[in-house]
């Protein structure tokens, strides 16, 4: 009798962690704010951050990168300071391309929406809102999901890229509203 009990008992230790394991978020919501810029953002992990010059349209910028990854999913949002406002809306273009160059992709869809300038100001800024998709090393095809957009003297690239087959429209969408500027 003690064998049969020591077994039920192990079985429903190992069934409790499955159960717990189960119950694991694949993702792990988190506010992050900008250090040197205005927005505020979701990610799905612990974020890192780095920052790089890039050229933007033949102005060399620091662009700093705060992005997590699950599951072989990125998510990042990148911002740059530009000269003045002017060049930062011009700049725009040169990010997405060099965006999408950057997975070997092309673009499928493209198109412009708004969002609101802040929660203490009036009006909305334009954002250009892409979808690509690119050749992976295995073979796969990847998507990027990106969100470009000025606001004043600063750049925004909020992105999403990872496999096709593993990325749901409703994680991106998640993602996405959750930035805003402060």
């Amino acid at each position: 009798m003690k064998f049969i009990a020591s077994i039920l008992l192990k079985t429903l230790v190992v069934a409790s962690v499955f159960s717990l394991a189960a119950c694991t978020p694949k993702y792990d919501w988190r506010e992050v704010r900008g250090e040197n810029a205005t927005y505020v953002i979701a990610l799905p992990s612990k974020p890192t951050t780095f920052t790089r010059t890039i050229d933007l349209n033949g102005t060399p910028v620091s662009m700093t990168m705060v992005a997590a990854e699950v599951e072989g999913v990125t998510f990042a949002v990148g911002s740059a300071e530009l000269p003045d406002a002017t060049q930062a809306q011009v700049s725009l273009s040169a990010m997405k391309t060099a965006m999408v160059n950057n997975i070997g992709g092309k673009i499928r869809q493209e198109k412009v929406l708004t969002m609101a300038q802040s929660p203490y100001a009036a009006g909305k800024v334009a954002v250009t809102e892409v979808e690509a998709s690119g050749p992976a090393a295995n073979g796969q095809s990847r998507i990027l999901f990106g969100r470009f957009v000025a606001k004043e003297k600063r750049v925004y690239q909020v992105v999403v890229l990872g496999a096709e087959k593993g990325l749901k429209r409703d994680t991106v969408d998640t993602f996405f509203s959750s930035f805003k500027f402060n």
